[in-house]
């Protein structure tokens, strides 16, 4: 897959030709606007606008000044081990603060990526700082994603952060090797994000409705992150979910897609197709689909069979023309996790979630869904202050062998109590058995 985005970037910056299947619809939307912007893929540099005591003070007066205490403790210093940079910009791009993995930082220098640097995409291409700028969505871009080649090496991912009235203020970004194109480290932006945003809600006096949460990494890899952050926020309610139909994928058993409270019977391909149409309500080619369902090569006409026979089981829930398409947006047992997580309710979460997102599933876009939610779960459990909460996680088949998960409530459960005893025993056991 790294070879064919290669070869899809090698065509589209030499000859304007459109990239194939294999790269994501996000990119080559990015792509093209660095394209139009006059971006040069061989030579472009985010150029730096500020600088010495002018960056000094407009930091210092920056809304999100604040927030960097908490930045550092969820993301600056576990990322000291972990091997990745965080960067913190405006709303217009610009790195305020850079910090990090010493040997990292010195590296990424090369590239630009210094405080004062302005890295929107008509200004340095495709990235996920400028992409999550342009599209107000956490954007994760790995490797040969970037548009310029000097930036290809690295991986990166960020997410916009809001002001309490929604204004985006600017992006919180991490940038480094393999372990930042995980789907841990993206959660990980995130949950930090969603306390940076609790913490200028809080400053800010805002009462929202919803459950408190207490967000801190204690660990992360095994290594300790210094100590826990208390951040009370108040999040928003989680949003109703009622229409006409609904989908659950999650756990062992069969998928089911209810309309009108009546069960419709799904192959496991046909449950495939729905999520991914859930998951993309713009709508789909079929060469898109092709890719989402099987690594391997999945032809059209394979493709307009399943949608055909899909159809006919669902009715005017699928759109008759292309792209395919739901009529209407169809809510998953997936998005009520995601809204409890969102909402700050990680027991509520774990209670949601029996399982990952159709387990038998080995088609990569819903293989993707699943590492997504999994790691989005496992990061909320990571934060908790809830040894609950926690043992309800190392409870799950997914979360049994979880050496962070148990190490996390050994640090939560007072010595002596037989939680922190059973979390001891365990990672013994994990020691012996991984060698």
């Amino acid at each position: 897959m790294v070879d064919a985005v290669r070869a899809a970037h090698e065509r589209f910056v030499t000859t304007g030709h459109a990239p194939g299947r294999h790269v994501r619809r996000l990119v080559v939307d990015s792509w093209r606007r660095s394209a139009r912007s006059g971006v040069d893929p061989e030579f472009a540099a985010a150029p730096v606008d500020m600088a010495g005591r002018t960056l000094t003070g407009y930091r210092r007066q920056h809304p999100l000044a604040g927030a960097m205490p908490v930045v550092r403790d969820l993301l600056v210093t576990p990322g000291a081990d972990a091997g990745w940079v965080t960067a913190l910009t405006d709303d217009v791009g610009r790195m305020l603060w850079v910090e990090g993995d010493g040997d990292v930082r010195r590296r990424v220098e090369g590239v630009g990526f210094v405080e004062g640097a302005v890295w929107r995409e008509d200004c340095a291409g495709t990235n996920a700082l400028g992409t999550a700028l342009v599209t107000d969505r956490p954007v994760q871009v790995v490797g040969t994603e970037h548009f310029a080649r000097r930036v290809q090496p690295w991986n990166c991912a960020a997410a916009p952060v809001h002001a309490p009235s929604g204004q985006v203020l600017g992006v919180l970004d991490v940038t480094g090797g393999s372990i930042v194109a995980s789907a841990l480290a993206m959660s990980l932006v995130r949950a930090t994000v969603a306390a940076v945003e609790a913490e200028l809600a809080r400053a800010a006096g805002v009462d929202r409705a919803g459950p408190t949460q207490a967000l801190a990494l204690g660990h992360l890899r095994g290594s300790a992150a210094g100590a826990p952050v208390d951040l009370t926020a108040m999040p928003p309610t989680v949003p109703p979910v009622g229409p006409a139909a609904r989908l659950r994928v999650l756990g062992a058993g069969e998928p089911v897609l209810r309309i009108a409270g009546a069960p419709v019977r799904l192959s496991l391909r046909h449950a495939e197709i729905l999520l991914l149409l859930a998951a993309h309500p713009a709508g789909l080619s079929a060469d898109e689909l092709a890719v989402l369902l099987s690594a391997h090569d999945l032809s059209d006409v394979t493709v307009r069979a399943e949608v055909s026979r899909l159809r006919r089981s669902v009715g005017p829930l699928m759109s008759a023309s292309r792209p395919y398409r739901l009529t209407a947006p169809v809510p998953t047992d997936i998005d009520l996790v995601r809204s409890l997580l969102d909402a700050g309710d990680t027991s509520g979460a774990l209670a949601s979630y029996p399982g990952p997102v159709l387990a038998r599933s080995v088609a990569p876009g819903v293989e993707q869904l699943r590492d997504e939610l999994t790691a989005d779960v496992r990061a909320a459990v990571l934060v908790s202050r809830s040894p609950e909460v926690v043992s309800r996680w190392l409870a799950s088949d997914e979360g049994a062998e979880d050496w962070q998960a148990w190490e996390h409530l050994a640090w939560l459960s007072p010595r002596g109590t037989p939680a922190h005893a059973r979390a001891l025993g365990r990672l013994d056991l994990l020691t012996r058995r991984l060698g």
